[in-house]
């Protein structure tokens, strides 16, 4: 590698890990009107686009203050049978999930509902709005010496959002580590029929039979206004990072997740690494007032971000692979040296373990905490910094096929060993543990969670470097294995048929059809999802491949004019990728 070339790498490392959360700008609304009265409309997500790069239109946005408000807005919509989405604060799913159906919908944003209902110590639960943004509910549990054993590692969820969606962090102990298996009350508004005033609001819990249909609704069951979880009393986690190679790692992995309660894996298959998180609990009397400030989630200069990308698109550009592996190298190791965001001390990484308490280390998002209006920091993946942009394939291994899915990898990989750096250039393979659910679209039985994160071209018609390697892993893992896709991640593909891997589907469908008759909270997406009328989530065209819209099954689907062409995968040789000639 040229020395031209090392320096721009050093300085953009140099730039990422300065001392942060300065004058940064959180994350920009993702509904946007053009008149102050909220009326023509659109809504995108935090990374600017859908999966089909469409723009969502909707004749107004809603702001509910309240339930009484919430329950107005679902009602005026129900009268006219007019299409209803909700959108959340900062709008983190990727697929089409907030998109109503049609340009003359009605988004309903829970941005304003965002409030504590109640407290019950005593019986350690906690009824809170449903527009809450995570990091702002562990907060509140914290000031009253609860908190919540498992969430997603982002905290710029909201409580209805990881509803809609399934979200998670990582454990096979106890119920596992879905933020739903802890909920024991939801109340949603759902549209009625005219003699009930046209919206209802129905309050569920164990003891109904739709309760496991609302634990994850995809958004298509109504608006969920209130949500009450079950929490434990607040408690301390010891977390050691384990550098290691990755040597045995498929027949290590399954039992890791069975020995630590929080602990998850990050594979760096480039280099044959693994980074293994060793977390559990100790006494809360154990020293140490740590905090998890993930590097990848902190507020990263504005120059830093353009950069690494700029140095992404040349790689990409210039076909090459070692150049991605020496990054993602450089990479992981400074970040290994900054402890991957752990403070010891709130402050400075002095070394392991890192010992703090549940609420300072369970989740991250320092970028959320920040000035209006100033772009000189921001969240990686801002789409005004024009920073990262990628790709998302996550999904759900059972534990009795986990090995045979990381062997087939590592024989991929073994074929090609650079083509795989690119994801160590977003901290590798994550894999976390995750626990089989009573819910209707929860997981099926207990799994490897993997997830995958990839360049993604601005140009949709653009083929990207190694593309038929990531298109052979995502094929394997959901086609050859089973795997069901994270509802808030993946691409179109990995949704088609998706409705025959859930036992209870049929049983979801029926909730849906008596809460929602005339499925006034469904749209285009939702249906090809739930396979409505036989719809289905791909679309076929010229380059449908190079996005993930479909499975390619003649070279159009690819791009025959830059050199790609459909053919067999090389493992899998029933999957379909777009390979260079």
């Amino acid at each position: 590698m040229q020395t031209s070339t090392r320096l721009v790498f050093l300085l953009e490392f140099f730039l990422v890990f300065l001392v942060h959360v300065t004058r940064c700008s959180p994350p920009e609304e993702p509904v946007k009107c053009l008149s102050s009265n909220n009326t023509n409309c659109t809504i995108t997500n935090s990374y600017g686009t859908f999966p089909d790069r469409t723009t969502c239109h909707a004749a107004m946005a809603v702001y509910p203050n309240s339930e009484e408000e919430l329950i107005s807005a679902v009602a005026m919509a129900a009268k006219t049978k007019t299409k209803m989405k909700v959108a959340t604060r900062y709008s983190h799913s990727i697929p089409k999930l907030a998109c109503p159906g049609g340009e003359e919908g009605l988004i309903i944003s829970t941005r304003n509902l965002n409030r504590v209902v109640s407290v019950n110590v005593k019986e350690m639960m906690m009824s809170v709005e449903s527009g809450m943004v995570l990091k702002d509910f562990i907060a509140e549990a914290a000031k009253v010496g609860l908190a919540l054993p498992y969430t997603p590692y982002w905290a710029g969820l909201t409580m209805g959002g990881m509803l809609g969606t399934g979200a998670h962090g990582s454990s096979l102990w106890g119920k596992g580590g879905a933020v739903h298996e802890f909920v024991v009350g939801v109340r949603v508004v759902t549209p009625a029929s005219g003699e009930e005033g046209f919206a209802r609001v129905l309050s569920l819990d164990a003891r109904h039979a739709e309760f496991d249909a609302v634990k994850v609704s995809l958004g298509v069951l109504g608006v969920i206004s209130q949500v009450t979880l079950k929490l434990e009393p607040m408690f301390k986690r010891s977390l050691t990072y384990v550098d290691s190679d990755d040597t045995g790692l498929e027949d290590k992995v399954v039992a890791f997740g069975k020995k630590y309660e929080f602990g998850d894996v990050s594979w760096f298959p480039g280099h044959k690494k693994a980074v293994y998180r060793v977390d559990f609990r100790v006494p809360t009397n154990a020293s140490g007032n740590g905090l998890n400030d993930f590097i990848g989630f902190r507020s990263t200069i504005a120059l830093a971000l353009a950069l690494s990308r700029l140095t992404d698109e040349n790689l990409e550009a210039t076909n090459n692979t070692n150049g991605k592996c020496i990054t993602s190298k450089l990479m992981k190791d400074t970040i290994s040296i900054g402890g991957y965001g752990l403070k010891n001390n709130g402050i400075l990484f002095t070394g392991y373990p890192v010992v703090g308490f549940q609420n300072r280390m369970q989740s991250s998002g320092s970028c959320l905490d920040s000035i209006e209006d100033s772009l000189i920091t921001a969240c990686p993946w801002d789409p005004r910094i024009k920073g990262a942009f990628f790709h998302q394939t996550t999904f759900s291994i059972g534990l009795s096929k986990v090995k045979d899915f990381i062997i087939d990898v590592q024989k991929l990989r073994d074929i090609n060993p650079k083509a795989l750096c690119e994801l160590e250039l977003s901290n590798g393979i994550l894999m976390r543990y995750v626990k089989g659910s009573t819910a209707f679209l929860g997981k099926e039985e207990d799994s490897v969670d993997f997830d995958f994160t990839y360049y993604r071209s601005h140009d949709p018609m653009k083929p990207r470097l190694d593309e038929d390697v990531y298109e052979e892993i995502e094929q394997m893992g959901l086609f050859k294995y089973g795997g069901l896709p994270h509802w808030g991640k993946n691409r179109n593909l990995a949704f088609d048929g998706v409705a025959k891997k859930y036992a209870k589907f049929g049983e979801f469908l029926k909730v849906k059809e008596r809460f929602d008759p005339d499925g006034l909270f469904s749209s285009e997406w939702s249906d090809e999802v739930l396979g409505i009328n036989g719809k289905r989530t791909s679309i076929v065209k010229p380059g449908c491949a190079l996005e993930g819209l479909c499975i390619c099954s003649e070279d159009s689907h690819c791009a025959p004019a830059k050199g790609y062409f459909c053919r067999p995968g090389k493992v899998f040789t029933d999957a379909h990728v777009c390979s260079k000639s």
